[in-house]
């Protein structure tokens, strides 16, 4: 029994010390260590970071071994929240501690706040409070501790509400970035190697409208993690602060989606690969810093199916699509353009080769690049005048691209001009080494928006034109230097060029086209088959300064306004030319050349037209012969051939070119004889045979000059001209036909800047002229008088009044005049018609009134006395026909029937009214009339007959017939 209530006693006891145990177990865990968490916790932050804590509660439970921190807050020394959160919750496995592993079954925290600050010196300030408050650890010398790690287990962790704020001093300035909410759930995650067991994980947080989102599965011993992330959204304004150092542009706009499936594994070495990944860019805004002005605008980029493996040093993407680019470039009056400004303070720098340390290339690939709805703007301020230039509707698409650079890639691109045109590419290209074959078609490409490179070159500004391309480029540059062929034809329609300080057109056509047309890179050689030119039309002018239009497209080079002389090795040698050209033919259609010289007055001007022909066989390379036939019209009148031979140009090769013209009329002439000989021209014809022969830069000439008639004008006053009695020259030069039939040879350099073909050639002629003036007895002859009539009444005739019709007995003078002319066909009638004012009046006058009363003027006289005292009667006279006819009677009161007619004729035409050019036609068709008699009635030729101005003021004799005067000249 004792023994019993013994044992019973013990057991007792044993449950009373276990209760104890327990309450105070209880006691300490349920208020012991709060109490002491809630005083230890905040001196610990302050010993070891510095920080000031409170908190508001911290709750244990001994029995599942849990804590719950509530309402957690930390200032740094700088007084700023550093820490925060609302709950912090986690309970430990106990009965997985006899294991060896510790096991927290729930990680709970609520709305946490952390700020990172990452300093200028690119550290943080966790670590900085960390490093201020706490000694550098000794090294460790216990060489008996395990360097076996703890083993930990996470079964479940989660993070709600989160906010973290990041605050960068790393960079000029400050940027924060406040990442709210941040969520986090992570389940099953051991630090030892487990079988089969990966604890998998989401997390979300989000800047704004900028998000991260990170889910997978995760080991960390070993490492390895396998899921997808995505930054979605991100901002410029993000981008912009952590590109900035290597960014060397202002991101002034855009957001950038990325996401990936990912793999990455840490053993003995680092294994990381993606799959899948997606980029997209959305209105990127790129410029240039301290700048408002645009740079770079894109509406969208994407790239998918984009692989990275960082081992295998491969990546690869799919096609990457952009859209909607808008690229403005400028080049600066320095020459800098924009693009390549932030690069232009770099010096050049060695970089490590990519391949150190690996035997791996890396190898790389897309899918290919697909741009569309783009444009290219260009702005050149480096020229004399700003050119703007445009690429708009711009697509292009380029088929796979990889590492292996000598595969061939295709290409296709095409872009409007933004002025006109349009421009299409389509060909392959081999990116290393390099070659490309390009199909180019280039239509309706608008001249003018060059304009301003060419006037850069050339005085020269181009108004209009189009040109059009039809081809294909080859370029090889497997070997140096680079060698390529374009082959293909070429057109520039409606073209329309002007000097850069005129107005007035200097070189026009309607069409110019080249076909087959081929150029070789290396050596430069250019070979065109036809070169069809339609339309042509070119204006000279010699200005006056002397100075022709021509002289002023060039601009001067330093060189020449420093009147430096071109060094040997400019000059041209006889060695082969750096440039070879062949065309097969130049077919020439209605050109036009004008020709304007301002020093004369009046001004000299004319015209070469309808000109038509073909050049075949031109080059510079000998030997060569080509062929020149080309005719034309100058002056609108005279016929105009050149034909010959053609040497290679360039070289000593003899050219041999003879023009003719016939029938150019000489009185557009007049300003240069006017200038040399003192007189212009009045009429004459002119017809040349120009033999030229060009070898080198000399020339051999014979001008073989005919003056058909040649009639000189009004004196000109002129200090060039000769003092020679011009026209007693010009008059002994003719022949009995009265032509001048001259050959004026000349010879020369055209090299010398002070030979001029045309002027040696009139000075010539000046002297001719001149020499015979002075030795005139040696070519006179004599003149027959026309025999039976004076020279005073063959040089008149009468017609009746009012009428073209001869008086009574001229007929003989015209018979008499016209034997003489066909007797001395170096004679020369000039016709004119005239009028004698009051006389012609009244014939007209007269001639009217008959009409009028139908009366018959062959009638007898007493039959049209009676109509024209009808009409007397009829008129509102006041003086009766009786009182009329006692008045003109007279006192005599004897009138004849002549004598009374003319008297009613002459108060009846008082009432009628003749039209203004009434003289002036009847003096026109007397002189026509007249010519024509002498043509048909007396066989004189046409080249004897000049049919001059009418004149008005012709004399009457008292019979009231009016005298025409007759001129005669020799030719």
């Amino acid at each position: 029994m004792a023994v019993n209530g013994a044992r019973r006693l013990s057991a007792r006891n044993i449950s009373v010390a276990v209760l104890v145990l327990v309450v105070i177990y209880a006691l300490i865990g349920f208020l012991g260590v709060p109490w002491w968490l809630e005083r230890t916790l905040p001196d610990r932050l302050e010993q070891h970071m510095g920080w000031q804590a409170e908190v508001g509660d911290i709750r244990v439970n001994p029995f599942v071994m849990s804590v719950e921190i509530l309402d957690l807050a930390a200032e740094d020394s700088d007084g700023e929240q550093v820490v925060a959160f609302d709950r912090l919750y986690t309970n430990l496995g106990v009965w997985r501690l006899v294991t060896g592993i510790v096991a927290l079954q729930n990680i709970e925290l609520e709305e946490p706040y952390v700020r990172l600050d990452l300093l200028e010196d690119y550290s943080v300030n966790f670590a900085r409070d960390w490093q201020a408050n706490n000694p550098p650890a000794e090294p460790s010398t216990d060489e008996s501790a395990s360097g076996e790690p703890v083993r930990l287990h996470f079964d479940r962790v989660r993070v709600a509400g989160g906010e973290l704020l990041f605050r960068d001093y790393s960079q000029q300035g400050e940027e924060e970035f406040r990442v709210t909410p941040l969520d986090l759930a992570l389940n099953d995650l051991a630090t030892w190697p487990r079988e089969g067991s990966d604890s998998n994980y989401y997390m979300l947080a989000a800047v704004g409208s900028q998000t991260i989102e990170w889910e997978g599965d995760l080991s960390i011993a070993p490492l390895y993690s396998k899921g997808f992330i995505k930054l979605g959204g991100v901002s410029h304004t993000t981008l912009r602060h952590f590109l900035k150092p290597w960014l060397p542009y202002q991101l002034r706009d855009g957001s950038v989606t990325l996401s990936s499936e990912y793999e990455l594994q840490s053993a003995d070495d680092l294994l990381l690969s993606t799959s899948n990944g997606q980029l997209d860019i959305d209105n990127l805004d790129l410029g240039l810093e301290d700048s408002d002005e645009p740079l770079l605008k894109t509406d969208s980029i994407r790239i998918g199916d984009i692989g990275f493996g960082l081992n295998s040093r491969e990546l690869s993407t799919g096609v990457a699509t952009i859209d909607g680019v808008n690229l403005s470039l400028r080049r600066d009056p320095e020459g800098l353009i924009n693009l390549l400004a932030p690069f232009q303070s770099e010096t050049d720098q060695e970089q490590a080769d990519d391949t150190a340390g690996t035997d791996t290339p890396f190898r790389w690939s897309v899918a290919g690049v697909e741009l569309g709805n783009s444009s290219v703007n260009w702005r050149d301020e480096q020229l004399r005048t700003g050119a703007d230039l445009s690429l708009t509707d711009l697509n292009i698409r380029v088929d796979e691209l990889s590492h292996q650079l000598e595969e061939p890639v295709n290409y296709h691109a095409d872009a409007s001009l933004g002025d006109g045109g349009r421009l299409v590419f389509d060909g392959q290209t081999t990116p290393a080494p390099f070659t490309l074959e390009a199909g180019i078609t280039g239509s309706d490409i608008v001249l003018a928006q060059f304009g301003a490179y060419v006037s850069e070159v050339a005085n020269l500004d181009v108004r209009d034109g189009r040109l059009s391309v039809d081809g294909n480029l080859d370029l090889d540059q497997q070997q140096d230097p680079l060698t390529g062929t374009f082959s293909g034809a070429g057109e520039v329609t409606a073209l329309d060029v002007r000097l850069g300080d005129s107005d007035e057109r200097l070189v026009a056509w309607q069409n110019l086209r080249l076909e087959p047309l081929e150029y070789n890179v290396a050596p430069a050689r250019l070979e065109i088959g036809t070169v069809t030119l339609a339309g042509p039309a070119i204006n000279v002018i010699r200005e006056g300064d002397g100075i022709h239009n021509l002289e002023r497209i060039l601009r001067p080079t330093p060189a020449d306004e420093a009147g430096e002389e071109p060094s040997a090795g400019d000059k041209e040698d006889d060695k082969e030319p750096a440039f070879i050209f062949r065309i097969g033919q130049v077919m020439l259609e209605e050109g036009a050349v004008s020709y304007t010289d301002r020093t004369l007055d009046p001004t000299f001007a004319t015209r070469f037209d309808q000109l038509r022909g073909s050049i075949t066989g031109l080059s510079n390379i000998a030997p060569q012969q080509g062929k020149v036939s080309i005719q034309g019209r100058v002056g609108d009148v005279a016929s105009m051939t050149l034909d010959g031979a053609v040497g290679a140009l360039g070289t000593e090769e003899t050219t041999e070119l003879k023009l003719s013209m016939e029938d150019l009329s000489l009185p557009m002439l007049s300003p240069y004889f006017g200038r040399y000989l003192g007189y212009g021209v009045d009429s004459g014809k002119l017809d040349l045979d120009l033999d030229y022969t060009f070898t080198g830069t000399t020339i051999d000439a014979g001008n073989s000059v005919i003056l058909d008639r040649l009639e000189l004008g009004n004196a000109v006053a002129s200090e060039e001209a000769t003092s020679a009695p011009v026209k007693l020259g010009l008059a002994l030069l003719r022949d009995r036909d009265g032509v001048i039939d001259i050959n004026l040879p000349i010879s020369g350099d055209l090299d010398n800047p002070d030979f001029s073909v045309g002027q040696v050639v009139m000075r010539a002629f000046v002297n001719l002229v001149a020499k015979a003036a002075t030795s005139p007895f040696s070519m006179l002859g004599s003149i027959a008088d026309v025999a039976g009539l004076s020279g005073e009444e063959l040089g008149q005739i009468n017609f009746e009044a009012g009428r073209v019709e001869l008086a009574e007995g001229e007929e003989v003078k015209l018979e008499a005049l016209g034997t003489a002319l066909n007797d001395r066909p170096a004679l020369v009638l000039n016709v004119r018609g005239a009028v004698s004012p009051a006389a012609d009046s009244k014939g007209l006058q007269r001639q009217q009134l008959f009409e009028q009363l139908g009366v018959d003027e062959t009638s007898p006289v007493s039959e049209r006395i009676p109509r024209l005292e009808q009409a007397y009667t009829s008129s509102d006279n006041r003086a009766t026909l009786e009182a009329f006819r006692e008045d003109v009677a007279g006192e005599d009161g004897e009138l004849s029937q002549e004598e009374w007619e003319q008297a009613l004729v002459d108060r009846l035409i008082t009432d009628i009214n003749l039209p203004p050019e009434a003289l002036g036609n009847l003096a026109s068709a007397r002189g026509v009339w007249l010519r024509q008699q002498m043509l048909e009635q007396y066989d004189v030729p046409d080249s004897q007959l000049f049919l001059l101005d009418p004149v008005r003021d012709a004399s009457a004799n008292e019979d009231g017939r009016v005298t025409v005067d007759f001129e005669l000249d020799a030719r």
